[in-house]
């Protein structure tokens, strides 16, 4: 709506290292951030929905409002937010501080949908973000993330010390600028394979 996207506009011009694009993400960017979220996720927190682009992608995927966490630290958007979506949950927070905000009963959320710029972040408030969504998240939940940038807009090495890896979802030229959605999920644990025992020392042991 035109409304949105001056509201967007003039939250960028008032801190750009904050919301990083002078637009609301296009639809396109938002299917592809929920393509793989469905009904059967179950509870999805949302950290930086802006004017709720994303937000209302997920409803459309299945999600109802009350599995929502909106967690938004401006209050030019979180103002609006609420009207908008009165039954989801919203939290007016820094994201680096929901490991300890959210509460137990998100837990077992399903997924995590950023639209955070990580790029523009120090990597310290990075890691409290990621380390703070997969404590909510179940074993087998996801973190979405979008970026402007040609890889990860999370490094290897942070990555690699959280236990996570990243999967390049897609790209869509359907925004201003393009952007690409990664997926970042816990690294499967290795399982110790025992070797099996040759059958001639099987039989040996057996006839001693």
């Amino acid at each position: 709506m035109p409304s949105d996207i001056l509201r967007f506009f003039r939250a960028w011009m008032f801190d750009p290292l904050r919301v990083a694009s002078i637009t609301p993400s296009s639809a396109a960017l938002a299917r592809l951030m929920v393509s793989e979220i469905s009904a059967a996720t179950g509870s999805v927190i949302e950290l930086g929905p802006g004017t709720g682009v994303f937000t209302q992608a997920l409803i459309r995927q299945g999600i109802s409002e009350e599995k929502l966490i909106l967690v938004e630290k401006g209050a030019e958007f979180a103002a609006m937010l609420g009207p908008r979506f009165p039954r989801a949950r919203l939290l007016c927070i820094d994201a680096a501080e929901i490991g300890g905000a959210i509460g137990s009963r998100s837990a077992q959320a399903g997924a995590v949908v950023s639209g955070l710029p990580l790029l523009s972040m120090p990597a310290s408030t990075v890691a409290a973000i990621l380390a703070g969504s997969f404590a909510h998240l179940r074993e087998d939940g996801s973190f979405y993330q979008f970026t402007y940038g040609p890889r990860c807009p999370v490094p290897g090495g942070l990555l690699e010390g959280l236990g996570l890896e990243a999967t390049r979802m897609g790209r869509t030229l359907r925004n201003i600028p393009p952007a690409a959605v990664y997926r970042i999920a816990r690294r499967p644990v290795a399982r110790e394979v025992k070797p099996a025992r040759p059958p001639g020392i099987t039989m040996a042991r057996e006839r001693a």
